[in-house]
């Protein structure tokens, strides 16, 4: 039958085992990474970054296949909904990154650093409220449909925004953790210190590495609000949605230095990833009504969505060549 797995010998491995399983990949490959990127302070170059991006995207479409054949078809095409929906998201996420390093003015050759270790930190926040996002949708069925309307809204809002209009309003001040470290922490001025804390006088003070790295960790929280709750309307499996979240997040600090340069060509992304959220609030709400959209065509619509709003950049960009 179509909902049954392909390998009939491993359905017995419990969610327990999987999660267990995601555990061990999940380290071994942060070590990985520190191992051969994180010797020395250095800015990649695009082979390297074409090449990060190139394996985390196959590490993805492994991870997804092995669930796909241990786990049914319907758990790997929620997997591929999920983690083309947060690598989509991720664009977003590349933007505010880039006007933080840019408002500190850090060093290129701190940029990988800075994005690795804000990362993990962002891969915990996710944990923990994804954890609390399957308790109360776990007692709270309900909260789905709230989860919908500010989707919906979210969409809307982005839709219409400009993103070049924030490129001089960013504000560090907004952010709730940069206003208590500089409160009740001691900061230096060198942004070339490339360690977390450093001796003046016989006193520590941190460094702006420090507190860069603390300002992305929380501000990709800030997105998850928009983007777990977008998973949760494909599934409520914890596996599948903290798997598709942290494979498009450790993708991310490669996108960072493959598309910083070139992402503002793709002026239309923002809206092919707004039309995608207000999909996906419609369908949670749709659900009040006993409507369940199949996740193929979910899997189908997310990659329209993204496709069609990259195709038009590029040939809105031509237009503009040419003319």
């Amino acid at each position: 039958m179509y909902h049954q797995p392909l390998l009939f010998n491993l359905t017995k491995i419990s969610e327990q085992s999987l999660l267990a399983g995601f555990g061990v990949l999940l380290i071994f490959i942060i070590l990985l990474d520190l191992g051969l990127f994180q010797k020395r302070n250095h800015t990649p170059t695009f082979k390297n970054t074409l090449l990060q991006t190139g394996f985390w995207f196959i590490m993805a479409i492994a991870f997804g296949s092995i669930l796909w054949l241990i786990k049914g078809h319907e758990s790997g095409a929620q997997f591929f909904s999920g983690y083309l929906m947060e690598w989509s998201l991720s664009a977003d996420n590349i933007f505010v990154f880039i006007l933080i390093l840019k408002y500190f003015q850090m060093p290129q050759s701190s940029h990988q650093r800075i994005l690795f270790w804000g990362i993990i930190g962002a891969i915990i926040f996710r944990g923990i409220f994804i954890g609390l996002g399957s308790a109360l949708v776990g007692q709270f069925h309900w909260i789905l449909y709230i989860f919908g309307v500010i989707l919906i809204y979210t969409g809307v809002k982005i839709f219409f925004e400009n993103e070049e209009d924030g490129d001089d309003n960013y504000s560090p001040e907004k952010n709730m953790i940069y206003r208590w470290l500089k409160k009740y922490l001691p900061f230096s001025d060198d942004v070339k210190a490339t360690s977390f804390s450093i001796i003046k006088n016989d006193k520590k003070f941190y460094t702006p590495l420090f507190l860069v790295i603390w300002i992305i960790a929380t501000t990709d929280v800030v997105f998850a609000i928009d983007s777990i709750p977008a998973v949760f309307s494909i599934t409520q499996n914890k596996l599948i949605i903290y798997s598709s979240n942290v494979f498009a997040v450790m993708g991310l600090r490669s996108m960072f230095f493959l598309l910083s340069n070139i992402i503002k060509r793709f002026a239309y992304l923002q809206q092919g990833i707004s039309l995608i959220l207000i999909f996906i609030g419609v369908k949670m709400l749709l659900e009040i009504l006993n409507i369940h959209t199949p996740t193929y065509l979910s899997l189908l619509i997310i990659v329209m969505g993204l496709g069609g709003s990259v195709l038009f950049s590029m040939f809105q960009n031509n237009r503009k060549e040419e003319s």
